[in-house]
């Protein structure tokens, strides 16, 4: 049904979801992800927004946990054809063959935290599907931020399936279709929040954190993907 605070979705209670969402065995949604999945409505995209997947304590506690532990870097990027300090910190964990390449830059995986093992479990048995590494980001006020851009570096496949937490403060988050630009949407993510991203999304539309802004203090962004390597193929799950 419409929700009127988010026009253009289709709100679904638990009760109501099916796998129908993300297309693919290992790519689909089960009912238990969330209470209250919010399908973003756009065409030739696969996007579900579960409001509080994580409770407040437990958004807290991981938050806490990785503002001390994380080893965080200010990574270098290419931006308009030159190198520069990215306008965020962030940190790659994986498994050890998990590396990944990303503007200009390959990035060796640092090992898994313990505070981050019981939300990859549960992704992966709510989603079906494997995940091997995740990109944590820390936006430390609203300075900090990501440009527009797709997450569809060949080591993520064809059809990625992106599992993206949020924490901390609330954050605008949008997408914008590569050939019409009457096609866009923005969401406000909030602490706890998980926004689920597969099917052919990648391929049709960048999404920026140019407009993803802390307005209300600082916050870090951990979406979690299958990273892979042409030689070899990293196996995960």
């Amino acid at each position: 049904m419409a929700n009127a605070h988010f026009p253009g979705f289709d709100v679904t209670a638990a009760n109501r979801i099916d796998s129908s969402g993300l297309r693919g065995a290992s790519q689909r949604v089960r009912a238990s992800v969330c209470r209250m999945k919010i399908r973003v409505a756009l065409p030739q995209a696969e996007i579900a927004w579960c409001r509080g997947w994580l409770q407040a304590a437990q958004a807290d506690m991981l938050m806490q946990a990785l503002l001390q532990d994380v080893r965080w870097e200010v990574h270098r990027i290419r931006m308009f054809g030159r190198m520069v300090d990215s306008p965020r910190l962030s940190s790659w964990i994986g498994d050890a063959e998990a590396s990944y390449r990303y503007s200009g830059t390959r990035f060796a995986p640092q090992p898994w935290l313990e505070a981050l093992q019981p939300v990859r479990t549960r992704l992966q048995d709510e989603t079906g599907h494997p995940f091997n590494s995740v990109l944590v980001n820390r936006y430390r006020s609203g300075n900090d931020a990501m440009g527009w851009h797709s997450d569809d570096e060949p080591e993520l496949g064809a059809q990625p399936l992106i599992a993206s937490v949020s924490l901390g403060a609330t954050r605008r988050f949008a997408f914008k279709h590569r050939d019409d630009a009457a096609l866009k949407q923005t969401l406000e993510l909030g602490h706890g929040d998980l926004l689920l991203m597969g099917g052919d999304t990648q391929r049709h539309y960048n999404t920026p954190c140019r407009e993803l802004r802390a307005r209300w203090g600082s916050g870090s962004t951990l979406p979690f993907v299958r990273s892979r390597c042409a030689y070899p193929v990293i196996k995960s799950g």
